[in-house]
């Protein structure tokens, strides 16, 4: 059975290094890392790409409507949930940490929201990248649409070295195991 993971952000080169696009960019360190040869090639309101067993897919809708993309997906390929793994950022952990979670409610994140509305369910494996604190004084979307700062991208480049051995162990060994070795795991740098 193939799996697909997706990673929310926003499309174009505008958003590239935003916070809020931490999902597409952890999408392209997973290729990076695993070596995928292929291209993303757009259908409908995504673009996929297949690496091995999995299938990286990034919404091309904007990160708030990202369920509309997810269901497509899901309705294209006759999938159900248990098919498929979300990556996404998170501003309640602090940058240098992921979560890893099997099912709840969507935590104020409006990507994970909509995708909880429209396939019916909070019973979704996903991956939370931790991109906080927001500074104080600062609007939240001013804040998750920010580009991270060169200090922040080094944290992150080793952040998601271990969110892609985490989805690796979701994948071989089961979301249990994810949990237990990365829930509690901290990127030092």
């Amino acid at each position: 059975m193939k799996h697909f993971v997706i990673g929310l952000g926003n499309p174009g080169p505008r958003y590239a290094l935003n916070r809020h696009n931490v999902g597409f960019i952890f999408l392209d360190k997973y290729i990076e890392k695993l070596g995928c040869n292929s291209n993303f090639v757009r259908e409908e309101s995504y673009e996929l790409m297949n690496c091995g067993t999995v299938c990286l897919v990034k919404p091309l809708t904007y990160m708030n409507v990202s369920g509309e993309a997810v269901k497509m997906l899901l309705v294209r390929y006759n999938l159900s949930v248990d098919d498929i793994i979300i990556v996404y950022d998170d501003i309640d952990l602090p940058l240098g940490k992921i979560r890893i979670r099997q099912r709840g409610s969507a935590g104020g994140h409006n990507g994970l929201k909509s995708i909880i509305e429209a396939l019916e369910t909070d019973e979704i494996v996903r991956v939370r990248i931790g991109i906080g604190p927001k500074p104080e004084g600062i609007d939240l979307a001013q804040f998750v649409l920010s580009n991270f700062s060169s200090e922040e991208l080094v944290i992150l480049d080793k952040v998601l070295d271990v969110a892609v051995e985490a989805v690796q162990v979701i994948l071989s060994e089961g979301v249990q195991k994810a949990m237990s070795l990365y829930n509690s795991l901290e990127v030092i740098v």
